[in-house]
């Protein structure tokens, strides 16, 4: 029930997924009048729905806190408590993002091994596209919280790109290593060091994002939200520019004639809906936020992703890859000799 479009664009985003993912079965969860009349136009899709009933929704301006302590009846809780039951594989919402964020830790809890969540999204770059974590649910992360990103972003990109060996780079002022902050540094120590069976580039510049020079960035909640806004700001920006450039003149006008084909070319490789679906990755669950003022191909697409998520066996992934890398270090504490009571009172 959350998202601007709501519930109408949400049945309609299913019945997109469903000719892409003929398998796919999907639990709505909401308004069972107002979702049956929506389903009942869809013939193809009918079969493949369950709706579960409840006139209650969280606001799109709820605090995170309010709608915890009042939201427990709400379409939202109840979707991602379907997945927390074992009754659904994943979660789709475009509604409240800080309170989606909140209940689906709640419920679901992080995995082993991660401390917190992230939220992570794919773009295009020159060379294909690549993966960003943490978008904004951590405003401040120290050297591990780098470190389980980036497992977490290699793991995504191989389950859900498709990539075979995903390079990651940590995003920094400078490529060189003895810029950044500390716990920047320390990552980056950590995965030189680590036995995981990554490709650690090292650090990146802002430039290096739309380049495609890593498949994975890593970075903190607060620089990763800034550089995400910044890019989709300039993305509309240059559609505005493009739109007066050609509307300027009658040549300018016929230009756009020859090139039309190419523009559209243009607009559908840069097509946001086409990137629509941002993961909470480290749940023990897969929970996907798509834009609130996603249509329904956007929300398709953000089906795609839990599927692709959920089909790849994701967050089994991510538990076997966080084994790899805590084993070295509790076999060093295993392998390390224990003091004798002499050389403890020597000492």
């Amino acid at each position: 029930m959350g998202g601007d479009n709501a519930p109408d664009m949400v049945v309609r985003g299913a019945n997109l997924a469903r000719q892409r993912y003929p398998n796919c079965q999907f639990l709505l969860v909401g308004d069972e009048p107002r979702l049956v009349k929506l389903v009942r136009r869809k013939r193809k899709l009918r079969d493949r729905v369950t709706i579960r009933h409840t006139t209650e929704m969280v606001a799109a301006d709820a605090r995170p806190s309010a709608a915890l302590r009042g939201g427990r009846k709400s379409s939202m809780w109840l979707a991602i408590e379907a997945v927390r039951e074992g009754q659904a594989d994943g979660v789709v919402s475009a509604g409240n993002t800080g309170a989606l964020m909140a209940m689906s830790k709640l419920l679901l809890r992080t995995l082993p091994g991660i401390d917190r969540p992230a939220m992570a999204s794919f773009f295009p770059t020159l060379r294909g596209e690549s993966v960003m974590l943490d978008l904004g649910a951590n405003v401040e992360c120290d050297a591990n919280n780098l470190v389980q990103f980036a497992v977490m972003g290699e793991v995504f990109a191989r389950t859900v790109l498709g990539l075979t060996h995903p390079t990651i780079g940590l995003l920094n002022v400078g490529s060189e290593d003895m810029k950044g902050h500390d716990e920047l540094k320390a990552a980056a120590a950590t995965l030189r060091t680590s036995n995981l069976p990554i490709h650690f580039h090292g650090f990146i510049e802002g430039n290096d994002i739309a380049a495609g020079t890593v498949d994975v960035i890593v970075t903190d909640g607060f620089t990763g939200n800034i550089a995400l806004k910044t890019a989709e700001g300039t993305a509309k920006l240059i559609n505005q520019f493009l739109r007066e450039a050609f509307k300027s003149s009658l040549s300018a006008q016929f230009g756009y004639l020859l090139a039309r084909r190419a523009l559209k070319k243009l607009s559908r490789r840069v097509d946001p809906r086409r990137y629509n679906g941002a993961m909470f990755v480290g749940l023990n669950g897969i929970a996907v936020k798509s834009h609130g003022g996603a249509d329904a191909l956007s929300f398709a697409n953000a089906i795609g992703v839990a599927h692709d998520m959920a089909f790849g066996g994701f967050n089994q992934r991510i538990k076997d890859e966080f084994e790899r890398l805590t084993a070295p270090q509790e076999a060093a504490l295993v392998a390390e000799p224990q003091a004798s009571p002499k050389d403890s009172a020597a000492q």
